[in-house]
């Protein structure tokens, strides 16, 4: 088995690691300067909300979406740039740029916010791309996931007219397209 070394856990913390503080400046600029930054996410088919489909996924309404979001994310983009380094950057942006895109067009006519559809969109990516690829390093970490986040499944069916199960689905669905066309590239 490969040793990873203390350069490469390094490397492979700093992308998740800038992308969490990011969202927790953001909540922090929110807070501290009393704004409401929520028209950074986006509104479907609204042309002046077009950039939410890059911003939205670093924005939340309050400090338990954050925490919610934040948790997941740092442990499956540090495990998707650790052990998937050579297309890390492609699958995330990938899970973040079509969910969003597809919320956009297709998303009921409020404003979405947060990163749960890239959460679900990496969450699915792991397990599929087990599925498609089959390897043992694939099959393990797809079990992993299961264990850790099997239960995110539920969140694809409307449950909460607050939740943006809209995100959820167009993630769930972007992240087994990926792993499928990824699992011919690795």
């Amino acid at each position: 088995m490969k040793q990873i070394s203390l350069d490469k856990i390094k490397d492979v913390l700093l992308v998740p690691f800038r992308l969490s503080l990011l969202m927790v400046l953001i909540f922090w600029v929110e807070i501290s300067f009393n704004l409401k930054l929520n028209f950074l996410g986006i509104l479907p088919l609204s042309i002046s909300h077009i950039p939410g489909i890059v911003i939205s996924s670093f924005v939340h309404g309050n400090q338990g979406h954050l925490l919610t979001n934040l948790i997941p994310f740092f442990i499956l983009t540090k495990m998707l740039f650790l052990f998937y380094e050579k297309i890390a950057n492609q699958v995330f942006l990938s899970c973040l740029i079509f969910t969003n895109m597809i919320v956009w067009f297709a998303g009921r006519p409020y404003i979405h916010i947060g990163a749960s559809g890239l959460i679900y969109g990496l969450v699915f990516f792991m397990i599929f791309l087990g599925l498609f690829k089959g390897t043992y390093k694939t099959i393990l970490i797809s079990i992993f996931i299961l264990l850790l986040y099997g239960s995110i499944a539920y969140g694809v069916v409307p449950t909460d007219g607050r939740i943006s199960w809209e995100s959820h689905l167009a993630g769930a669905c972007v992240g087994v397209v990926t792993a499928f066309w990824m699992s011919r590239k690795v």
